[in-house]
């Protein structure tokens, strides 16, 4: 029996430390269910951030750029020692009915720091989800082509891409802002705006004045 008890008392510590394992590790991934700027954003960059997860290579700058947007994130025209060029929206033909009063900005920052995006609209439908991508091609041409790559070919989901997502507010005002930290050069040359549930009927179109 003295045997037996000597055995049974060390087990204990490494019982009580399986638990606090499985503990912090529960917790952990609540944190992390919690974390990013919309149940909406979550959902649509699951895919992203599993795969860097999956990924050690990935860095903590790529995990950065596959976020699309962060309301309270400093504007792009507000980015110190940055070239910033501006645009104004263009409704487009191929927008859906109720969106005829869509008007804003955006900003377009390029910084030591990489690309800051900012848009700001008004005239959306409020409640709504909507997307927004910086395009290579301006307005005039097939309404903004395809979207800007930082390395034409690859993915097509950020870091290579620039994406914006937001809702709109009760006012049908809609706002938010995007880092990735390399620089698009004169390569982007407009952001196209679409309905998040409608990606083929873009809504509006801004050039940047470089």
């Amino acid at each position: 029996m003295g045997a037996l008890t000597s055995t049974a008392v060390p087990s204990r510590p490494r019982a009580r430390l399986a638990v606090a394992c499985v503990t912090v590790t529960a917790t952990a991934a609540l944190l992390s269910g919690c974390s990013g700027d919309s149940a909406e954003n979550t959902s649509d960059t699951s895919a992203d951030a599993a795969a860097a997860s999956a990924s050690p290579s990935k860095s903590m700058g790529d995990m950065a750029d596959m976020a699309m947007g962060d309301p309270s994130a400093t504007p792009a025209d507000k980015i110190r020692d940055a070239d910033v060029v501006k645009g104004t929206f263009q409704l487009l033909d191929t927008r859906p009915p109720g969106l005829d009063d869509v008007k804003g900005t955006v900003w377009l920052a390029q910084s030591p720091k990489g690309t800051t995006v900012t848009v700001s609209l008004t005239g959306l439908k409020p409640g709504d989800a909507y997307m927004a991508h910086l395009h290579a091609q301006q307005c005039s041409a097939e309404n903004g082509g395809e979207h800007f790559q930082f390395e034409k070919g690859g993915a097509t989901t950020p870091p290579n891409e620039v994406h914006l997502m937001f809702t709109a507010d009760k006012s049908g005002m809609g706002m938010t802002t995007v880092n990735n930290t390399r620089k698009t050069g004169e390569e982007a040359v407009a952001l196209v705006v679409h309905p998040r549930d409608a990606m083929d009927n873009r809504i509006a179109c801004a050039d940047f004045d470089f």
